[in-house]
């Protein structure tokens, strides 16, 4: 048997060093470099260094017949809408979150409704027993559920009953405890989770199967292993989700097959993960009357718009105000407080202020602007906004009120849920009476201060 050699293996890029450094010379990323040892280029090269799709001869995109993936329903809605209708054959999913907020759960419900509808399944466990899985799945209400349950790690063993079984669909629960005979190095290393994770991956394409991988992740909430296990995937799916709350979001970071940025939501019950189909009123409070620092906004997540709410406290602050945002840009905050400052003359300069966006939803696109900047100065003047409100629009640095995408989607989601007034960007809109926006009257501004103005009469 060869010699083993101690090599240090880049957590990030997957890149190697002979030694030990402080930074990764491939990526540039420090303290990644994690101690593995260095297979022997023996015995396994041609079927470990293997193309991951099939090899097909040199064509033109012309001459290349392209057609839908035929997509089959998982029975989960709004896992549904993730995937971008449902799975694809062939098609390898990695989807990861925090300890205990349902991965497990989710998928042992998606594979009992797709083994219900005719296709074949297998659940692969190596984090816990068959007699564990049966036990959640009656949990969940699933007797008599002729899923098939695998409790196994070793890879080469699982690619075995994968060839013998041929399922349609394949849970690998989790890619981190699996481990190949290949390799010297412990489950869960850097090593091993890359190449079984290429096995896998090779194994779908090669014959149809449909894998879902579940993966770990670190403290950071970013997936454990090196980031070339993302690039090898179809898809990428991140469970998200306060463990206290009941509410969990998947939400989709790479798709080959569909959209990304989607979000599918999910209510945690007694039995088990159920999908919200109105996910609008979990990021609404419920206020009998309008409250001074509440401002709503209709975001976009993925295709879907949704109504939030984002609510503001401005307090008289000491020597060092704070600005505290939840769910928000807290650098875009800072920004946002001297555009109100310069251009609306509203002046929180000795004040603390706390931006929240209800319902742990986190916020990135610029089009909360508006809203945030209304909701601060509703809570400075103790004066609530009028009922019915609403807000989006992005707010630039010269105090110009920007158009955001899709505004005609919003405001038709506003109506459909019984809002009155709203403020929005002049670019947004609508240039013709629509139906779609009957009840809901419409006030187009081009600056900031035209908002503070109109919003002022308003009340």
């Amino acid at each position: 048997m060869a010699k083993e050699k101690t090599v240090y293996v880049c957590n990030e890029c997957g890149g190697t060093s002979a030694k030990w450094l402080g930074k990764c010379p491939a990526c540039g990323a420090w303290n990644t470099l994690i101690e593995t040892v260095a297979e022997p280029a023996a015995s396994t090269r041609n079927n470990r260094f293997a193309s991951l799709a099939k090899t097909a001869a040199v064509a033109t995109l012309g001459e290349i017949e392209a057609s839908d993936f035929a997509r089959t329903p998982t029975g989960q809605d709004e896992l549904d809408r993730v995937l971008g209708g449902g799975i694809v054959e062939g098609g390898v999913v990695l989807i990861g979150g925090d300890p205990g907020i349902g991965k497990s759960t989710l998928l042992l419900q998606a594979l009992d409704s797709l083994q219900r509808s005719g296709q074949s399944t297998l659940y692969v466990t190596g984090e816990e027993s068959g007699a564990q899985v049966a036990l959640r799945a009656r949990r969940l209400g699933l007797d008599g559920s002729h899923v098939r349950v695998l409790a196994e790690i070793q890879l080469e063993k699982i690619l075995a009953t994968l060839e013998g079984m041929k399922p349609d669909i394949a849970v690998i629960d989790s890619i981190q405890t699996v481990y190949s005979d290949q390799l010297t190095s412990a489950p869960g290393s850097v090593a091993q989770v890359r190449e079984c994770a290429a096995h896998l991956t090779r194994a779908a394409k090669a014959s149809g199967v449909s894998i879902v991988l579940v993966g770990h992740v670190t403290k950071d909430g970013a997936l454990a292993g090196p980031r070339v296990l993302e690039h090898m995937v179809d898809t990428v799916l991140y469970f998200e989700g306060d463990t206290h709350s009941s509410f969990r979001l998947v939400r989709a970071i790479k798709n080959r097959f569909g959209a990304v940025n989607e979000i599918g939501v999910f209510a945690m019950t007694e039995k088990g993960l159920k999908g919200v189909s109105n996910p609008s009123a979990i990021f609404l409070s419920q206020h009998s009357e309008p409250v001074p620092g509440s401002c709503v906004m209709v975001t976009l997540e993925g295709t879907r718009p949704m109504l939030v709410e984002i609510q503001a406290l401005v307090d008289t602050g000491g020597p060092s105000p704070r600005r505290l945002s939840v769910g928000l840009d807290r650098d875009r905050l800072a920004m946002l407080l001297a555009v109100l400052h310069r251009h609306a003359g509203v002046n929180c300069m000795d004040q603390d202020v706390f931006v929240n966006a209800v319902g742990g939803v986190r916020i990135s696109e610029p089009a909360a602007d508006l809203a945030v900047m209304l909701a601060i100065t509703s809570s400075l003047r103790g004066k609530a906004l009028p009922k019915g409100f609403l807000a989006f629009g992005e707010v630039g640095l010269a105090g110009e009120v920007r158009p955001a995408p899709r505004g005609q989607e919003r405001l038709k989601e506003a109506a459909k849920l019984g809002f009155s007034v709203a403020v929005v960007p002049k670019a947004n809109a609508p240039k013709k009476h629509d139906k779609a926006f009957e009840g809901l009257t419409i006030h187009p501004v081009e600056r900031i201060e035209q908002a503070m103005e109109l919003v002022r009469g308003l009340g």
